[in-house]
């Protein structure tokens, strides 16, 4: 069984299994359980880590995919990629520095900080489920990822 085309399909569940997570450590962190919290974020962290290493495992071996849609769709879908891809590169040293801060104690800094990276990495991740819908599924690509 080949394993490379499976990737696009685990990530998207790594990107929803991610917005749960963050989501789960938000509610917790609104009700002061800094505990659940950290323990939340900190498996929203690692299987982001687990993301990456699929994302850039399967764009080494397949390259890009050339999106099949025609029409009105392509510049909505190459919007929405677009923003994706800024604000994912965007989001990896904000999420890094959102955690130092935590790790360090310095809460006031975190809080600062989390208040921009919460909605942008939920917004990376629901970015990249409709990315991955819309390109393998809506619109599939023409030729197979053998």
């Amino acid at each position: 069984m080949k394993v490379i085309p499976l990737l696009p399909h685990l990530q998207a569940v790594l990107n929803i299994l991610t917005i749960c997570l963050v989501s789960i450590a938000y509610y917790h962190i609104r009700r002061e359980n800094r505990t659940v919290h950290r323990r939340f974020m900190l498996a929203a962290l690692a299987v982001s880590a687990v993301f990456m290493v699929s994302y850039l495992t399967y764009h080494s071996q397949v390259g890009n995919v050339k999106f099949a849609g025609e029409g009105a769709i392509r510049p909505i879908y190459f919007t929405i990629l677009a923003s994706h891809v800024i604000l994912a590169a965007l989001i990896v040293p904000m999420v890094l520095t959102t955690l130092t801060f935590a790790l360090r104690g310095s809460f006031g800094r975190h809080r600062r900080v989390a208040r921009w990276t919460l909605p942008l990495w939920l917004y990376v991740c629901a970015s990249g489920v409709a990315v991955y819908l819309m390109a393998f599924h809506v619109y599939p690509p023409r030729v197979g990822l053998s």
